[in-house]
């Protein structure tokens, strides 16, 4: 037991978690409030950063991010890029407004996957969304797109990682939708020490092969 005890206390990781939603502390915080608190019972520290209250806009495909080394539109995405070199996982929650994430959170994921990818990269990402009723399939295959394309693992639970209602209260009431959030945390919590381990033993992620692009029309 001792040395059980030992072995969790060594791990000084932190996930951090990205509230899309306009309301500091409403449904979308609560789903992220209940899985911070499964992976603080797993010794891995939290950081819950609201960008859902300010217009962040979309990435404009400047690619002044490339001569500056971060988006030189400012606000949270910046903030949110400096805090990425310090975590070890990531995720991103949003309500579902008219079946999609909400206009700021998408704004921010794709300003931030360009000018902070390189910090994003490999690092496991889990996600939630909130709704009072439905569109939260068409939310979730949106947000899966950023961690899709940086190869970052994507955490999973034992069902789609969505909550219900209309208040945080309501959410608090949906059972289901909070177990499945929790499962989430443990499932990171046990691949960020794998993967703790895994580097402490000289296992580093895969060397990726140069970018292969192509198009349709040859």
């Amino acid at each position: 037991i001792f040395y059980i005890v030992m072995l969790k206390g060594a791990y000084k990781m932190k996930v951090l978690m990205f509230n899309g939603s306009p309301k500091v502390k409403g449904c979308t915080y609560t789903a992220l409030n209940e899985m911070a608190k499964t992976l603080n019972e797993e010794g891995i520290e939290t950081e819950i950063m609201h960008v859902g209250a300010h217009p962040q806009g979309s990435c404009m495909g400047c690619c002044g991010c490339s001569e500056t080394g971060e988006c030189v539109y400012g606000g949270e995405v910046v903030e949110a890029a400096k805090k990425l070199k310090d975590v070890d996982a990531v995720v991103f929650g949003s309500p579902v407004h008219y079946a999609s994430v909400s206009g700021n959170m998408m704004g921010f994921m794709h300003r931030l996957a360009w000018s902070a990818g390189k910090d994003l990269k490999y690092k496991p990402a889990a996600m939630v969304v909130s709704a009072r009723r439905a569109g939260t399939t068409t939310a979730l295959d949106e947000i899966a797109k950023v961690p899709e394309f940086l190869s970052m693992p994507l955490i999973n639970g034992n069902y789609w990682p969505m909550v219900h209602g209309n208040t945080p209260e309501d959410v608090l009431k949906d059972e289901e939708g909070l177990q499945i959030v929790r499962n989430i945390a443990r499932n990171m919590a046990w691949i960020l020490k794998c993967i703790d381990f895994g580097k402490k033993n000289g296992i580093e992620h895969p060397v990726e092969e140069p970018k292969i692009k192509t198009n349709f029309i040859r």
